[in-house]
């Protein structure tokens, strides 16, 4: 059996490296077999880039750096249509390869730039394609783009670097507090505060500017979070909503990766007929805002039952716990199986040719 030549590209320039490390390792043992030939790639913080050949469980624990490592990259030449690897000696070597898997969350990762690269080279990618990956990590975008597509979004405003105080002050009048203050095109809740009164706006509004030049302030919208993982390109799978319990003020990157004093419910605590219109609204905004192969629709739900978008991931957490696994779980599917079907999501995109392999492995894997 041919097998499928996978890329998974890992760590990043981006303050989730940490979280990329963690995801990827869990995709990448759980492909290990005779199905596919994982390629790990990482990205130091730095942005060098490195095939590693070590032992995968370095990975996580952020000590992959060393003799195992070569230095390698993504070619975009469509000819080489995979990695050159360039040897001791200055020579260089190529690769050919079948998906590039990019377990990067964040900046340089998420927000189409590596997507991009995968479009120039002619290699199907796993996930959102350049425009959806970049309209996505943009909350000022999606939020507009989420509007136009008739779903309800919290009142908020946008602010640039490049505004002067008395701008950003003129902008910010009409708030009704409280307020959270997020970087608008980072993830992982990194820089988001919230804000309860104006005298507390300045120093959220500093906080989330270490992160981005672009910041956006939200009203808060009263109710909880329910989330819904979407998994397809023409036909979808949609799992099931989950619901976050939040007991603190804001679901920040410690509770987040630690629920310490948080809970996640899967599937979320409400009737089917509410259920039903969250899974259609997350329907609708992976449409309108072009998502492929997959994508957790973040929402709310008020005390009115209403749905209002939050936002939308699309390269979440992909550890064999993580939010989006789980939903699938509930759903019905398996970590593995997954993993199979966004691996053969990207192949059938059309990006580029099929995979010559991939139907037999197809069958083999459902024997």
């Amino acid at each position: 059996m041919n097998q499928i030549k996978i890329v998974v590209l890992f760590g990043g320039c981006s303050s989730e490296y940490s979280v990329s490390l963690q995801s990827a390792y869990s995709v990448m043992k759980e492909l290990s077999g005779e199905r596919y030939q994982l390629i790990p790639m990482g990205i130091t913080r730095e942005g060098e880039w490195l095939r590693y050949s070590g032992d995968l469980e370095r990975i996580p624990e952020d000590t992959w750096q060393g003799p195992e490592c070569q230095s390698a990259f993504l070619s975009p030449d469509r000819n080489i249509h995979g990695i050159v690897m360039v040897q001791p000696d200055g020579r260089t070597v190529t690769e050919r390869v079948d998906v590039v898997f990019p377990v990067l969350h964040g900046k340089n990762g998420e927000d189409g730039t590596v997507q991009g690269l995968c479009d120039l080279a002619g290699i199907p990618y796993v996930g959102c394609g350049t425009l959806s990956s970049a309209l996505c990590m943009d909350k000022d975008i999606a939020h507009i783009v989420a509007k136009a597509a008739g779903v309800t979004v919290p009142e908020f405003v946008v602010l640039q670097s490049y505004m002067d105080q008395e701008e950003q002050h003129r902008r910010c009048e009409a708030l009704r507090y409280p307020v959270f203050v997020k970087p608008c095109r980072a993830g992982s809740s990194y820089g988001i505060t919230k804000a309860e009164t104006p005298e507390a706006l300045g120093t959220a509004i500093q906080e989330a500017f270490q992160y981005d030049t672009k910041v956006v302030i939200e009203a808060m919208v009263e109710g909880f979070e329910v989330g819904c993982a979407v998994l397809g390109n023409k036909e979808l799978i949609v799992g099931e909503v989950d619901e976050i319990e939040l007991h603190g003020s804001v679901f920040d990157f410690h509770e987040k990766y630690t629920l310490e004093t948080s809970q996640i419910h899967v599937p979320a605590r409400i009737d089917a007929e509410t259920t039903e219109r969250i899974k259609d609204t997350a329907r609708v905004l992976y449409r309108a805002l072009e998502c492929e192969g997959m994508a957790r629709v973040d929402m709310f739900l008020t005390p009115e039952h209403e749905v209002v978008f939050n936002e939308i991931n699309t390269i979440p957490g992909f550890t064999s716990h993580s939010r989006y696994p789980s939903m699938m779980k509930t759903y019905g599917l398996s970590f593995r199986e997954v993993l199979d079907k966004l691996v053969q999501a990207a192949i059938e995109t059309g990006k580029t040719e099929n995979h010559p392999g991939w139907n037999q492995a197809a069958v083999a894997w459902e024997k």
